[in-house]
């Protein structure tokens, strides 16, 4: 497959090796540019010169060279034409790179104003710049031409001679941190760029100053205007006085501040300077590359001079002079000497003409000068100075060139006869003395007259005879001298070493160095003190020239001098001083080392610039033993002179060695082993070095040449080494043991250049090198291996560079030397080691493991040829053909699996490597965390590096690697218990559902591990397994990968009969692992890269984050960190290398700095490796299954085979391995349909779940192969019992959960899917005359239905009907599986409770018992349970709808459902329990006692007298509590509303009617206000309507595009026999189905008329079930109307009337109030449409239709019971009113009498028709037809 497991690994940092150092390069520290852009003066008069310069205030130094620049216009610059008739495009620049390499907040910019020489002090001059300005030209015209003309009088006369004019200084820290400091991306932190080491070094370098706010490397580029300038002061120009002034500008109250400005605006850019800026030029003024265009102004980098010391070596050549005229005093000077000028000149000789042109120009004028003159501070008979003057001085100085020094009087005024200077005194400085260039301060004395001839080898401190000195030979001049030289090393002790070596390549004997003679006789004397004077040399100049020290110092062990005919040999002193250096620089650079300790420095002077010196083929040939090397030709280069100490005299000497020594020339090799270690890499141009020593400019090949040289007296520099350190002592041995790894690198390149150049390298590798060498090394191999046994108690800092060093090493032997003598060497290392494991073996388990891991580092190991076992002799390597030829037939194929001595002679390596992986995982071994990671680390380096190596990518060759790593299978398997558990859950993995099963497995493990189970086994199989330490989540992992890449490419038919021979148990062990692996490596997606894992990687982000900080150097040392690590672990510092992406634990700082692409890559990574893994696991699976078939152990292990398939399928899989995995599961239920029908529903469940989820994926492929295992599941169902039951329950059941939790499910894709599974059915040929098809359908139609519901529930999550009405549908829908009906009915009694619906909630729990008791009625019959839903009918008629009736019912025995806890006896009753309670609550006390008399049964049954006293109990409180509230006004059961819905808004609902059941005593308004409110926050306001009145809703007449909604109070209706048992308020209110509501209308459209028009529409609604029910609205499914007449009208309106003054009348207690206002209504005659006009409407006259004739009747007869029960009215009310409503009383009486009286006609009146007899139907009145409730003739809708 495309992706590779170890794409975990980045190739480079696959597997243990020495780290390519840096290349040896100019240091630079963070460099910022400075562009000058403008400078303004109020007036313009003259040219105006600058000076830019770093000072550090703090450290009182300056710290970079001046910068010249002229802003001058042309017009200004016209002035001096005289004085400078040729300018050099190099003086022109006008920007300038500065390099900091200490920043600090003390860091100033300082900016100096210089003008030309005039009459007049300082503060005359700057007079006019202060005074006046241009602006007011009319004010001051003639004095500014005045002065105009002056000045061009001076530039004319004096342009040569500057005077001080002005300066300010700019505070740097207040650039970087006030322009926004580090927006841009800091490049240190930038992982993208550099190798690591670049970045920590860059790091050490910046950190070490602890102030991370001067950082100038990153800093928002600003443009400054500098306008205020403070006048030069005459008697203040020294530096001194300079850091005085710069320390008071910081201050708030600076006194510079006070001071009278000289105003002018500078403009200048400073920004970070770009990485490889155009036209730049060195400070040696050599171009920089890039330099497209040489007529470009250009940009002068500026020398660094750093605050304190750079330990860096020379790459360039260098060769500068600094000379600074400090002071003069000619106060006691006779004459005229006021306006002092000072010259400066480099002599070559005494001759005047030997001035050399080497003082380089400052702004607009020629290159180079002879001469240079310093500012002239005027009248000034002791002036200070601050001038630099810089010389690039020849390579080759003699004793006769010296600097001179001559002072000028010079005369501002033109007088006659006055010349325009006069000299006035001469001193000078002889340059070399002993061979010594001269540097530092120096006071000389001054001549008066010219210096006499040959001066110039003496000092001015020397009086000569008759030569007249300023102020009797005083001390006059003070000068500071200071060089940046790579020729010069300016250290006494490293210069006598150079000169005696110079003195014994040129042998020119004798020779004078200082006091004393060199001659043949002292000169090894003096040759071996000087080296061991080296020490007290300064560690930087010893940096500096480390190169060449190191280079002179190998000269000295292979070349050794002969002297005076005798080989003299150095080699032991020249060891004693290398080893000494390379120490003292190990130690005080602590923060430059890689990650093994070797230092930067060093590793890159062996890398780069080491090789063998050849010989020069002009010397004699003493000895002639050992072979010429051939030359190689030299480079041509930039370089310029080497870089060697003058005192070598260049002119004449001949190098020792015919290649430059600079240069980064390594020969090449055919063997590619050797030519690794020999590295020779060209070096990347791109820096931008244009004088580096390390550019190859000539070809890359080393040619070889015909002339052969003979050596003189030549021995071979690893040999020599190789005797000197194994005959080393004490104080020598210790310093070469702490850096061990240098000189092992050494004689590793050493070797293969000598294997190269002398043409070894094609011999067998043991003629390669002679016995005496390879004595050497075998006893030094041993005596290291014994320091490392030896005393990694007392140093193990030092140990553990040891370790790794020699492991280093034996890697590079095995590239060079006899393979079979290396692995002796090895284990000779393992026996010292393993002899000493006593007091700590963690530590030095974990030396060893470091060692094994770098050694195995060695690919040649893994040629994949069997090595030879290393048997008591070294045999020779076998060649690459023999591979595999040896592989014992005879072995088993088992001990292929084993470490057992066959496998590890054969593989001699890997075998070293996994026998340690094996102890350290062991169960009881002290397997600390560090070492475990150590271990995993090692194997799982080795296989990235395999798995990315191009040779290894053939699958039979990748086969044979994996052979080599067969046994780690067992040994993970025996490790399971140890690994992190990644499944998420709080149970391991391992448990399972039975106690049996955790004995089985526990009892293994101890089997396994060798021990006898306790009798305790019931021990739980978590804990037992994981006492022992437990392995990290990153191990674990990583342990896993190397686990699956050995599967993956292992040959399969091993692996087959592999598993064939294991046991079941095994087998099952091996399921879990790979249950396991396919968690571990889950694709966790994009967000949760970003989301780190804080818990589970706690540790290692913790350790990372350590060492990160060490090694950075926020603390520096190394110690530090082996602090930090053994307060981690008592076992010392833990080698840790880390990856970007083995594990997701970058720390979080790093997670800033990563790129969208770097995530995006990330995430690739993961998505491929989870993919991988994941087939890798399918891959072993089908092995495990073919292996199975064969033998009889299927049942046991295919349940396993299918879980860890199952939970494969579970996570987030791609696409591709989700192809594969289905094949494979359609391959396992086809071949074993049983394992899933006939046993484990489990199993079953599982599988219709994950198919589902899949079958509602996104991608198109993933839902065809779910869709098409769906079907073929129900299929097999079906064959096996013409019936898939199961899978239909199943895929209910998972459809139900998985919509309720998952939040990303998509419907549509479901519904495809099952539309899918549809077609197959149609088509499906072999099953289309079987009910197969039919049920097919069902189950996807019902399906679809919950689809729909459950899908709609979340949309509906605020409309608590809608809710629970979708609720209820999905229940419906479940009616075939009644625990997943039970489920839903509980939630939905749960959803009433919430909103106290309490008798709904008790009615779902009614339906939940009723649902128990039905699946109990059919699993036993038992006479004291209920005999299903019929017991339960009395509580409610809607019960019925429980019963079980479908046609596929799934009868419980069989299949497993009706499974969970409420499916039982108990259950029944704590349902019935719970429904009680909820009853109560509701106060519908009356069902309590339904539902106690189905409860009382169970407990007599069960003689559970307890239970009954307390059901006794209940039920007496429940009776007294009906009694107490008979009238059943205490009790509010509910209101009733009609609810209309109209509108396409409302989707289902449209034209849909229900009856809401609203809490008690709810108002109209209200539930108007609710619904109104409710839907217009979902449509919008203006979208819904409420239609106010009752009437017909015509739907045309609506606005489409609104929501209507229609809302009319009902009251429940009963007919006449109804009401005959509805007696109790309670029966009246339970058991509600039908509901009524009245609407007034007239034929013309009005609702209300006059009485004889008034008719009357009544509406009865009938209900689909009765009230309470299981959800609060129900729908209508019945409506009809019956219209009343006028008279009808009038009938039910007097029968009103009467009914409510018999109820006034006989209320008791009575009421007086209530009866008054009644019969007002009834007598008063204020009454509008009352009694008497209604009277007189309809009885006055005989109706004309006959149909009437009984209504006449009916209305008559109610009339003569109206007034017969106003007359018991009165008659009540007078017994009960008191003396004060006597007249009220008699006036109702008088008004009664008129009424009795107008009426009394009229109620007599009968119609003599209705007496004969009639035919019934006409009879029949519409008041009893409204009675009888009859459903025809009249307007039925």
């Amino acid at each position: 497959s495309s992706a590779h497991l170890s794409l975990q690994c980045s190739i480079d940092e696959a597997v243990e090796r020495c780290s390519v150092p840096e290349v040896p390069k100019e240091h630079c520290g963070q460099r910022i540019m400075v562009k000058c852009l403008s400078l303004k003066f109020e007036i313009e008069i003259e040219p105006i010169f600058g000076t830019l310069a770093l000072y550090d205030v703090k450290e009182k130094k300056k710290i970079s060279e001046d910068f010249h620049f002229d802003l001058n216009s042309d017009q200004m610059k016209g002035l001096l034409r005289l004085h400078t008739p040729h300018t050099a495009i190099s003086t022109l620049a006008r920007s300038a790179i500065f390099s900091i390499t200490y920043p600090s907040a003390d860091i100033f910019l300082v900016i100096k104003l210089e003008k030309v020489l005039q009459q007049g002090d300082i503060g005359e001059s700057c007079e006019p710049y202060m005074v006046m300005k241009e602006s007011d030209s009319s004010k001051h015209k003639e004095k500014l031409e005045k002065l105009r003309l002056q000045a061009e009088t001076s530039c004319s006369r004096l342009g040569r001679y500057r005077m001080p004019f002005a300066w300010t200084a700019i505070h740097l820290v207040n650039i970087v941190s006030s322009v926004g400091g580090l927006e841009r991306s800091d490049p240190d932190s930038d992982s993208g760029h550099g190798t690591w080491n670049e970045r920590k070094k860059k790091g050490f370098e910046r950190m070490s100053v602890g102030e991370d706010m001067c950082n100038f490397a990153t800093f928002r580029p600003a443009t400054l205007t500098v306008t205020n300038f403070f006048k030069q002061e005459g008697d203040r120009l020294s530096d001194e006085d300079l850091y005085k002034f710069l320390a008071d500008m910081r201050r708030p109250s600076s006194v510079l501040r006070r001071l009278r400005p000289v105003t002018a605006q500078l403009k200048i850019d400073i920004s970070p300077a770009p990485d490889s800026p155009h036209y730049c030029l060195s400070p040696e003024l050599l171009h920089v590359k890039p330099y497209p265009d040489l007529r470009v102004r250009p940009t002068k980098e500026v020398l660094e001079f750093p605050a304190r010391y750079v330990y860096s070596p020379h790459t360039t050549y260098r060769n500068l002079l600094y000379i600074y005229p400090q002071s003069l005093n000619f106060s006691s000077r006779q004459g005229s000497v006021r306006n002092i000028a000072v010259k400066v000149q480099f002599m070559a000789g005494e001759d005047p003409s030997l001035a050399m042109p080497v003082i380089f120009g400052k702004s607009s004028c020629a290159e180079f000068f002879t001469e240079t003159y310093s500012p002239v501070i005027y009248h000034d008979k002791s002036p200070e100075f601050y001038e630099e003057v810089k010389m690039k001085i020849p390579a080759n100085l003699t004793d006769n060139h010296h600097l001179l020094f001559t002072f000028y009087h010079i005369s501002c005024q033109p007088k006659q006869n006055t010349p325009l200077e006069t000299p006035v005194g001469y001193t000078w400085i002889p340059l070399m003395q002993h061979g010594r260039l001269r540097t530092g301060s120096f006071s000389l004395p001054v001549s008066v007259e010219k210096p006499p001839p040959s001066y110039s080898v003496l000092t001015p401190d020397v009086s000569l005879p008759g030569m007249k000195w300023v102020d009797n030979h005083k001390q006059v001049f003070n000068v500071e001298v200071t060089a940046a030289s790579s020729v010069h090393t300016q250290d006494p002790h490293l210069d006598k070493f150079f000169t005696l070596c110079y003195v014994l390549e040129e042998y020119s004997f004798p020779f004078r160095l200082k006091d004393c003679i060199i001659s043949e006789a002292n000169v090894e004397g003096e040759l071996k003190a000087s080296m061991t004077g080296l020490r007290g040399a300064l560690l930087d100049t010893c940096v500096r020239f480390l190169h060449q020290l190191l280079s002179k110092l190998i000269l000295l062990i292979v070349h050794p001098p002969v002297i005076a005919g005798q080989i003299v040999n150095l080699g032991r002193a020249a060891f004693e001083a290398m080893s000494l250096l390379v120490n003292q620089i190990h130690k005080n650079l602590e923060g430059n080392q890689d990650q093994h300790g070797r230092n930067n420095l060093l590793a890159s002077y062996i890398h780069y610039c080491f090789h063998l010196p050849t010989c020069p083929p002009l010397l004699p040939d003493p000895g002639g033993a050992t072979p010429a090397y051939e030359l190689p030709i030299q480079y041509a280069t930039l370089s310029r002179a080497t870089a060697r100490p003058s005192t070598l005299h260049l002119a004449r000497s001949k190098s020792i060695s015919n290649s430059n020594p600079d240069l980064a020339s390594t020969p090449t090799s055919p063997d590619e082993e050797v030519q690794r270690i020999i590295a020779s890499k060209g070096i990347d141009r791109s820096h931008s070095w244009v004088n580096s020593a390390y550019a190859p400019g000539g070809s890359r090949a080393v040619l070889r040449v015909a002339n052969r040289g003979v050596l003189h007296s030549a021995w071979l520099l690893h040999e020599e080494l190789a005797l000197q350190w194994v005959v080393s002592t004490s104080t020598v041995r210790e310093a070469a043991l702490q850096q061990a790894w240098f000189f092992f690198q050494l004689m590793t390149k050493s070797m293969s250049h000598h294997l190269f150049l002398s043409s070894r390298i094609d011999l067998p590798r043991r003629q390669r090198f002679p016995d005496r060498f390879v004595d050497d090394i075998a006893a030094l191999v041993g005596a290291i291996s014994a320091d490392v046994a030896g005393r990694y108690h007392k140093d193990l800092e030092l140990v553990e560079r040891l370790n790794s060093s020699l492991a280093f090493f034996l890697n590079d032997l095995l590239s060079l030397m006899d393979r079979g003598f290396v692995f002796n060497l090895i284990r000779s290392y393992y026996k010292q080691v393993h002899t000493h494991t006593g007091s700590n073996p963690s530590s030095l388990t974990a030396l060893r493991m470091d060692f094994t891991r770098i050694v195995c580092s060695h690919e040649a190991n893994f040629k994949v040829l069997p090595l030879p076992p290393p048997t008591i002799h070294p045999s020779p390597s076998f060649s690459q053909g023999s591979a595999f030829s040896s592989m014992h037939q005879d072995q088993g194929v088992a001990s292929m699996f084993e470490l057992s001595v066959p496998f590890r002679q054969q593989h001699f390596l890997s075998g070293l490597l996994l026998t340690e992986l094996s102890l350290i995982l062991e169960p009881d071994g002290e397997g600390v965390f560090f070492l475990h990671k150590k271990a995993i680390s090692a194997v799982h380096s080795l296989m990235c590096s395999h798995d990315a190596d191009p040779r290894y990518t053939d699958p039979q060759v990748r086969a044979h690697i994996a052979q080599l790593y067969l046994p780690l299978i067992p040994i993970v398997m025996d490790s399971l218990p140890q690994l992190h558990d990644f499944t998420g859950e709080e149970d391991t993995l391992l448990e399972r559902d039975t106690e049996g099963v955790h004995l089985e497995r526990d009892t293994v493990w101890h089997v396994t591990s060798g021990k006898t189970p306790s009798p305790n086994v019931g021990v739980n199989l978590s804990q037992a397994g994981r006492q022992c330490s437990s392995l990290s989540a990153e191990c674990s992992r990583t342990l896993l990968v190397s686990f699956l890449w050995v599967l993956k490419n292992a040959d399969a038919a091993l692996l087959e009969s592999w598993v064939s021979d294991l046991s079941v148990l095994q087998i099952n062990r091996l399921l879990d692992l790979l249950h396991l692996s396919v968690s571990c490596f889950e694709y966790k997606g994009k967000k949760a890269l970003e989301r780190i894992n804080s818990l589970t990687f706690k540790k290692s982000q913790d350790m990372k984050a350590r060492l990160e900080e060490a090694i950075l150097g926020t603390i520096g040392a190394r110690q530090e960190m082996v602090r930090r690590c053994r307060e981690r672990s008592p076992y010392g510092n833990e080698n840790v290398r880390w990856r970007k992406n083995v594990t997701h634990w970058r720390q979080n700082t790093d997670r800033v700095d990563k790129t969208k692409a770097e995530t995006e890559q990330e995430s690739v990574v993961d998505g491929n490796l989870a993919t991988e893994a994941s087939l890798v696991v399918l891959d072993t699976l089908e092995i495990i299954v073919k292996t199975v078939l064969v033998s009889e152990l299927k049942e046991s292990v295919l349940g396993g085979v299918l879980r860890v398939l199952l939970h494969s399928m579970a996570g987030s899989q791609s696409a591709l391995f989700l192809q594969h995995c289905f094949t494979t599961q359609r391959g396992l239920v086809f071949k074993f349909p049983e394992m899933l029908f006939e046993e484990d529903t489990e199993l079953c469940a599982d599988l219709c779940l994950r198919l589902l989820r899949h079958c509602s994926s996104s991608v198109g492929s993933v839902r065809s192969q779910a869709s098409a295992s769906l079907y073929l599941l129900m299929r097999q169902n079906f064959e096996i019992g013409n019936n898939f039951a199961r899978v239909k329950m199943q895929v209910t059941m998972s459809l139900s959960s998985l919509v309720g939790t998952s939040q990303n499910f998509n419907e549509e894709h479901l519904r495809r899917s099952l539309k899918t599974i549809l077609t197959y059915a149609e088509e499906d040929l072999e099953l289309r005359d079987s009910p197969f098809p039919e049920q097919v359908q069902d189950l996807v139609f019902n399906l679809h239905m919950i689809l729909t519901d459950t899908v709609k529930m979340k949309e509906h999550q605020q409309d608590p009907e809608m809710l629970i009405d979708l609720m209820y549908r999905i229940a419906k829908g479940y009616q075939n599986s009644p625990d997943l009906r039970l489920t839903w009915l509980q939630n939905m009694a749960g959803k009433h409770s919430e909103r106290g619906n309490h008798a709904e909630a008790a009615h779902c729990l009614v339906h939940s018992a009723a649902l128990v008791a039905e699946y109990l009625n059919m699993l036993e019959d038992c006479r004291y349970l209920p005999i299903g839903c019929v017991t339960f009918q009395h509580i409610s008629s809607n019960v019925l709808e429980e019963s079980a009736v479908s046609d596929d019912i799934l009868s419980p025995e069989e299949e497993g459902i009706c499974a969970g806890k409420y499916f039982s006896e108990v259950g029944l009753v704590g349902l019935l329990e719970q429904a009680a309670t909820s009853f109560h609550m509701a106060s519908m006390y009356e069902a309590i006692n339904e539902v106690y008399k189905i409860l009382l049964p169970v407990h007599e049954a069960n003689r559970d007298f307890k239970k009954l006293a307390t059901v006794h109990g209940k039920l007496q409180d429940t009776f007294n509590k009906i009694y107490n509230q008979s009238s059943g006004w205490e009790r509010m059961f509910g209101t009733y509303f009609r609810v209309g819905f109209y509108g396409c808004r409302f989707g289902d609902l449209d034209e849909q009617e229900f009856v809401y059941k609203e809490p008690s005593i709810t108002k109209l308004a209200e539930i108007s206000y609710r619904l109104e409110e409710f839907y217009a926050e979902r449509f919008g306001d203006d979208v819904v309507e409420i239609i106010k009145d009752s009437n017909h809703v015509d739907k045309n007449k609506l606005d489409p595009n609104k929501a209507y909604l229609q809302i009319t109070y009902v009251e429940p209706f009963f007919d006449t026999y109804e009401l005959k048992e509805r007696i109790t308020y309670f029966d009246k209110n339970y058991n509600l189905r039908t509901f009524m509501y009245c609407t007034p209308f007239t034929l013309d459209g009005r609702a209300h008329g006059d009485l004889h028009e008034q008719y009357k529409r009544k509406s009865i609604l009938t209900t689909s079930h009765a009230f309470p029910y299981i959800k609060t609205r129900i729908n209508v499914i019945h409506k009809e109307e019956i219209i009343l007449v006028p008279m009808e009208v009038a009938i039910e309106d007097m029968q009103k009337k009467t009914q409510e003054l018999a109820f006034a009348t006989h209320q008791e207690p009575a009421d007086a109030k209530m009866l008054q206002m009644v019969l007002q209504g009834s007598v008063g005659t204020t009454v509008n449409q009352g009694p008497l006009e209604v009277a007189q409407v309809f009885l006055s006259d005989i109706p004309d239709d006959p149909k009437l004739y009984r209504h006449h009747n009916k209305l008559r007869l109610c009339f003569k019971d109206f007034t017969k029960r106003c007359e018991d009215a009165l008659r009540k009310n007078k017994t009960l009113i008191g003396p004060d409503q006597k007249e009220y009383h008699k006036e109702m009486e008088r008004n009664y009498n008129k009424l009795k009286e107008s009426l009394g006609p009229l109620i007599t009146r009968k119609i003599p028709q209705l007496y004969r007899t009639l035919p019934a139907a006409g009879l029949q009145s519409a008041t009893q037809r409204l009675q009888i409730k009859s459903y025809w003739s009249r307007a039925h809708i």
